[in-house]
């Protein structure tokens, strides 16, 4: 891939609202973070009366504005992703930020390990980047409220570099290691699995450090100690479990080849009667019929569950044409087509059949989604 590529504008999910857009991409806050900003204005208010006594409500204010800077940060740190994506090719679709941070949806898979590699550890040297600087500006800004913002600025996009590099998926982290896995063994489903599992020892890490937090840090966990590492664990844990799926899947494309799947295809005149083309279509042994015109040119593919629901008796009586779906576009496959790239395809574009063409632009068969799904399902797992 070569340059940038426009998103196309997807449906905006419900529960989020637009607010701008970053590297060609909406920005969407989901209503999940006013819930998070709130209680970030209620924990911070202590420490706010405590560096400045006496503002009252306005202690929340300032909670509530250092809530905004902090996901500022995190949708920088999300931007990031969304720059080095495009910047490889891939388009992004959206940028997302809700309770536990953001997601940058990007619509296509790396395809090398220095590519996942990039995109992934982008983010983590940006908030590790913002933390650096704050800490420094920390030095130089007077005591009060604005130095407790900058200092919470600092703590907090440190942190969040810091766990992001956590080597398990779905953290920034479980990609950089699957992009030095797919590079040692040159198997991007392998980089994959072990990522998730690294993924799933992290979750299984997060719901245990509530019991080990007193031995390590002498500190007596609370409810909401217990509450975040059931949040965080289980939101770890799916992530991971869900990738570990999708892998499994993915790990079946390779044997989904339209070459392989063609079925030999028999051209008839648009207005030859059906009878007569089904006739000649079993007397050939084909397996598709395609329409053509008075030129040769192919009009359309003949489908198959038209076909099989017009009574025999009908059929002389028919044009060919008439149970025929016009090739438009979409419907018309190279036939070098395979993998990802062939799911990819006829995803987009629905059918039952597709025209797959040679590279002189002949035709060379007919694919049958059933043939795809049977591949698919016959496929080892």
């Amino acid at each position: 891939m070569s340059g940038p590529q426009a998103s196309p504008e997807a449906p905006r999910p419900p529960g989020t609202i637009r607010i701008g857009t970053i590297a060609g991409s909406p920005v969407l806050v989901s209503s999940s973070w006013f819930l998070v900003a709130a209680l970030i204005a209620v924990v911070v208010s202590p420490r706010v009366e405590q560096v400045q006594p006496g503002l009252g409500l306005g202690k929340y204010v300032v909670g509530l504005a250092f809530a905004v800077v902090l996901y500022l940060s995190v949708l920088l740190h999300e931007a990031s992703h969304a720059f080095m994506a495009r910047h490889y090719g891939f388009p992004v679709s959206t940028i997302t930020l809700h309770f536990l941070g953001g997601v940058t949806a990007i619509e296509a898979e790396a395809e090398k390990p220095r590519q996942e590699f990039w995109i992934a550890v982008v983010g983590p040297l940006t908030s590790l980047g913002v933390g650096l600087g704050a800490l420094g500006l920390w030095f130089v800004t007077p005591d009060g409220v604005l130095r407790l913002v900058v200092e919470g600025l600092a703590g907090g996009n440190l942190l969040v570099g810091v766990l992001n590099l956590v080597p398990g998926l779905p953290l920034d982290g479980g990609r950089v290691l699957k992009s030095a896995v797919w590079k040692a063994t040159g198997s991007m489903h392998r980089g994959t699995v072990v990522a998730a599992w690294g993924g799933r020892v992290t979750a299984f890490a997060v719901l245990l450090y509530p019991f080990v937090q007193q031995w390590l840090f002498g500190i007596e966990p609370g409810v909401v100690d217990f509450v975040l590492a059931v949040v965080i664990g289980l939101f770890l844990w799916n992530g991971a479990s869900a990738t570990l799926a999708h892998a499994r899947v993915r790990r079946r494309f390779p044997h989904l080849v339209a070459r392989r799947l063609a079925r030999r295809t028999l051209s008839v005149p648009e207005d030859l009667p059906l009878s007569e083309a089904v006739r000649r279509a079993r007397e050939a042994e084909a397996g598709a019929i395609v329409t053509v015109t008075g030129s040769g040119r192919p009009v359309g593919v003949v489908n198959e569950a038209a076909l099989t629901a017009t009574p025999e008796e009908r059929r002389p009586w028919l044009a060919t044409s008439t149970v025929a779906r016009s090739v438009d576009d979409g419907l018309t496959l190279p036939v070098g087509i395979a993998g990802e790239d062939l799911v990819r395809a006829i995803t987009s574009t629905p059918a039952s059949e597709y025209l797959l063409l040679d590279d002189d632009g002949s035709v060379y068969g007919v694919l049958t989604t059933a043939d795809v799904d049977r591949a698919f399902r016959d496929a080892p797992r």
